[in-house]
């Protein structure tokens, strides 16, 4: 299915999690994730499905200084 994550269109598979998403894209540490302008806690990642044409936004958390 098509969904547009971080602005760009992108192919997912059907029934995938915001969890399985993050997983299935090998990103490290922690990430803040946005669908449809809500923010979901990270708590909620893996009951958080995902339907076409959701907006989602992923950010990965870094350290700096």
């Amino acid at each position: 299915m098509e969904i547009l994550l971080n602005g760009e269109k992108s192919q997912v598979p059907e029934g995938v999690s915001l969890a399985g998403l993050i997983e299935n894209m090998k990103l490290e540490g922690p990430v803040a994730a946005m669908v449809n302008d809500h923010v979901i806690p990270r708590e909620r990642l893996a009951a958080t499905y995902l339907a076409p044409g959701d907006r989602v936004e992923l950010l990965r958390m870094m350290g700096g200084g």
